[in-house]
């Protein structure tokens, strides 16, 4: 590491917490990123915020992007959203350049979109429209729950060690407050929307819509697709004019070659001129279209894991300097060092994808298991909530029926949520203005549960019996009765329920990987 590059230094061996820094992975304008290990072997990237060690406006500015992201990894959890390991802040008077920081421990990465644009030579991603699709699954959940990325670029984009995807880097993201959210100004020129150079700053910051992301989107996948930026120019002032011009009608949109007809007509609807023609086109629609491109093209040969791994750190590095250190973390579900990863056919492969969560050969329906592992994983710290618990009361309440309706219990959805109950889990402030009324659709009902269950989760850690059993058993009556009986209350209505619940517990629990390899 070069001393003095890094915006915040931190020597190799230094103790954070129970982590431990063993190398520079890359340094931004506001904060510097390491990679970290604890002593159980698992591996992390730590986000170094000087929160503590700057003036009183730069410390004012750094609160608030990095008050933004913890915000938004307190609230957003998804498969294709990175995951938040740990957040510490350091107490160290003896480093007066890292006392008071703050650090994020987040999941390491095998590299960035970016990382992998810049090994491709010029060209775009052999596997470009996979990648897109899990873009858009990761985009369209954040944008459901009611926020917007703010900073999406290919360096912001995590490609993990399982091949699957993260987006990342939330310092800028910011939740609606009605149509706008408010973000501080700046970004990235090449990846804002032409209505964005003509918003004033306000005192809450400057105003923007999700469809500044989905602008964003079109710039990447012309990028992830192609290897080119969607306007031409040598700089990034002349692309931005260059765009400013298309969108008052004075130049005509000149994609690059190589561009199929779906995924031109992608590219081309993303970077509608307007926010309203734009806003026909949402991350869940453009998610569909990119998985029907992607099956659509013609097959590559996928690199090995083990070669993922030859331009891993340097290239990450170089990826996230230049979006103010996005980082990049571990594959979910494996803690080991990628080489114990990768040691060869006598060691069974690891979990991937949704397997990872629960069994995909059970009847859990695919078209809930993102909504599933978004209600499953919001509160890492809590072992008894999984998203194969979430889909085993899913079953033992509903079935999975979407249109259940019990108005004598006053029970509805495929989680029957008791509307004056579901009111207080819903995730934006106007959702949780009023009750809501029925029907309450699976994207409304399913996420909520994981914050009802991390939320009582803690309370009842103390109560004798399966801890996932008591979970369960507080959501059909409550925490305080549990607590009071000292475990599942004996009530008729949860002698019914209880042995179905633990039939879809057994259906459901994922195999590990030496059961599965058997």
């Amino acid at each position: 590491m070069t001393a003095g590059r890094w915006t915040v230094r931190v020597p190799g061996g230094y103790r954070v917490g129970p982590w431990t820094v063993t190398e520079g992975l890359a340094s931004g304008s506001w904060s510097s990123v390491y990679a970290a290990e604890r002593d159980t072997g698992e591996r992390a990237a730590l986000k170094f915020i000087p929160t503590g060690t700057l003036t009183a406006r730069q410390l004012t500015h750094l609160a608030d992007m990095a008050g933004r992201e913890l915000a938004a990894h307190r609230r957003l959890h998804h498969p294709g959203l990175v995951r938040v390991l740990d957040t510490l802040v350091v107490d160290d008077p003896d480093e007066p350049g890292l006392d008071g920081a703050t650090v994020i421990a987040l999941e390491l990465a095998e590299r960035s979109a970016a990382d992998a644009l810049a090994a491709a030579g010029g060209g775009g991603l052999p596997d470009a429209g996979r990648v897109l699709a899990e873009v858009c699954a990761g985009l369209a959940a954040l944008h459901a729950a009611g926020w917007v990325h703010g900073d999406l670029k290919p360096g912001n984009i995590l490609l993990m060690a399982d091949g699957s995807v993260r987006l990342a880097d939330f310092g800028l993201a910011a939740e609606l407050d009605g149509t706008h959210a408010y973000l501080p100004p700046g970004g990235t020129a090449d990846y804002l929307p032409p209505e964005r150079w003509a918003e004033g700053l306000r005192p809450e910051g400057v105003a923007v819509r999700q469809t500044a992301d989905i602008w964003a989107l079109g710039v990447t996948a012309c990028q992830l697709l192609t290897g080119r930026l969607p306007f031409a120019g040598v700089t990034s002032r002349a692309r931005t004019a260059a765009a400013r011009q298309f969108a008052e009608g004075r130049a005509g949109l000149g994609l690059p070659d190589g561009l199929t007809p779906p995924w031109r007509s992608f590219v081309a609807d993303c970077l509608a001129p307007d926010h309203r023609t734009r806003l026909r086109h949402t991350a869940e629609s453009l998610r569909r279209r990119a998985a029907a491109a992607d099956a659509g093209q013609p097959r590559r040969p996928r690199r090995g894991r083990h070669l993922v791994r030859i331009v891993a750190l340097a290239g990450v590095a170089a990826a996230m300097v230049a979006g103010g250190a996005a980082y990049a973390g571990l594959d979910r579900g494996d803690a080991r060092p990628f080489s114990a990863r990768s040691a060869g056919p006598s060691s069974p492969p690891p979990l991937t994808g949704y397997e990872r969560y629960f069994r995909t050969d059970a009847d859990i329906p695919p078209r809930y298991y993102d909504l599933i592992v978004q209600a499953g994983t919001k509160c890492p710290a809590e072992p008894a909530v999984t998203p194969y618990l979430v889909a085993a009361i899913l079953k033992a309440e509903s079935d999975f029926d979407p249109d259940l309706a019990d108005p004598a219990r006053d029970e509805y959805g495929i989680a029957r949520w008791t509307p004056a109950v579901l009111q207080y889990y819903l995730s934006t402030p106007a959702q949780r203005a009023t009750v809501p009324v029925p029907p309450f659709p699976p994207q409304m009902s399913i996420p909520p549960m994981g914050d009802y269950l991390c939320r009582f989760a803690p309370q009842l850690r103390d109560v004798p019996g399966d801890p996932r059993i008591n979970l369960v058993a507080a959501w059909r009556t409550s925490a305080d009765k549990v607590i009071e009986a000292g475990g599942v209350p004996d009530r008729p209505a949860l002698r019914e329920y209880m042995p179905r619940l633990r039939a879809a517990l057994d259906a459901y629990c994922p195999l590990a990987p030496a059961v599965r390899a058997s």
